[in-house]
């Protein structure tokens, strides 16, 4: 049976406090892994207590939905299902589509892949400049009166585009990027969620595998999404390296791995955070659940803030391309290019 995890509260799910990030057992990130040893991680997950799982269109275009639907759907009724839609495949290439139309025409092909007729939560992958807010989640409140999702979310969107949204809609849960080395959510997102009572989702909470000690100073392979993002590029990389082997040293003296410190530091930021770490491996899957008992102290926790203020990481979070899709705030000095 599923160990009894400390659980959180999503809009109106209760969710073990640590999710699992789908997206990198079909996308993004090299080597994938087989299709059994994809199978295995997801079950294994399941029987471990996690309660939450993430995933959208996008995803291996639609692959990573169509990997969950055939593993976990005869046991729906023992977690909480995520998917998005607005950025998906369009004419065979990433695109974005906020248009009620996409919209229900994409969710009509998650839940066809993810075997489903009801997705429990259902995010705005990022915001389509051109289509209003208000039209794009009123898509999705008439997907929700139509029994096709229970709540609606929204991923990577300022704190003035949630505003609006809620306005139209109550917003059940965002999801950003947020770990030691990216605070961007600390500018506002975060303070909006608490004040409008909507659950926030940490993805990328190890960031991006290099504060678990799982990048080297080689850099990333061609073809992997992160070969694109300016903090895994030369100088930036090496400067960034450094600062994982301050985060390893403090992790070390607390008795914990890095990948268990960014977990512990990120649940500490407020019983509203849900991280959703992504892995392919089973033992490193372990190795971050085990995060949820550990009893750090304040100064430990102060000490990864003191290593960590905003601006610490060289190198924009994004390549061009993606950073013009995301929404969230950007510090005064960030680098976005």
């Amino acid at each position: 049976m599923p160990q009894p995890f400390p659980t959180r509260q999503i809009g109106p799910f209760t969710v073990s406090a640590i999710g699992l990030g789908c997206m990198n057992l079909s996308h993004g990130y090299l080597p994938r892994p087989g299709t059994a040893d994809a199978e295995r991680l997801l079950l294994h997950a399941l029987d471990s207590g996690i309660t939450f799982f993430d995933t959208a269109a996008l995803y291996g275009f639609g692959r990573n939905e169509e990997l969950l639907g055939r593993t976990l759907m005869h046991r729906r009724g023992e977690f909480t299902l995520a998917s998005k839609c607005v950025l998906a495949e369009i004419d065979g290439k990433r695109g974005l589509d906020g248009s009620p139309e996409a919209i229900a025409r994409v969710l009509e092909d998650s839940l066809r892949r993810l075997r489903v007729d009801h997705i429990d939560l259902y995010y705005m992958h990022r915001l389509d400049p051109k289509v209003p807010v208000e039209e794009s989640v009123g898509a999705l409140v008439r997907a929700k009166e139509a029994g096709k999702i229970g709540a609606i979310g929204l991923s990577e969107m300022s704190a003035a585009t949630i505003r609006r949204a809620h306005a139209v809609h109550p917003i059940a849960a965002v999801q950003t990027e947020y770990s030691p080395w990216t605070r961007n959510p600390e500018i506002a997102v975060l303070d909006s969620c608490a004040q409008l009572g909507i659950g926030f989702v940490a993805f990328s909470p190890l960031g991006r595998g290099l504060l678990a000690g799982n990048v080297s100073g080689a850099g990333i392979g061609e073809g992997d999404l992160r070969a694109d993002i300016p903090r895994f590029q030369g100088d930036h990389l090496a400067a960034n390296l450094a600062l994982y082997e301050k985060m390893r040293a403090l992790a070390a003296e607390a008795g914990c791995t890095p990948a268990q410190l960014c977990l512990a530091w990120l649940l500490s930021r407020g019983p509203h955070i849900v991280p959703i770490p992504g892995t392919t491996n089973i033992a490193h899957l372990d190795e971050d659940l085990a995060a949820l008992s550990l009893d750090l102290s304040d100064d430990v926790l102060a000490a990864v803030d003191a290593l960590f203020p905003a601006g610490a990481a060289a190198g924009a979070r994004y390549s061009r391309m993606a950073q013009a899709q995301a929404g969230t705030e950007t510090f005064p000095d960030e680098e976005l290019v």
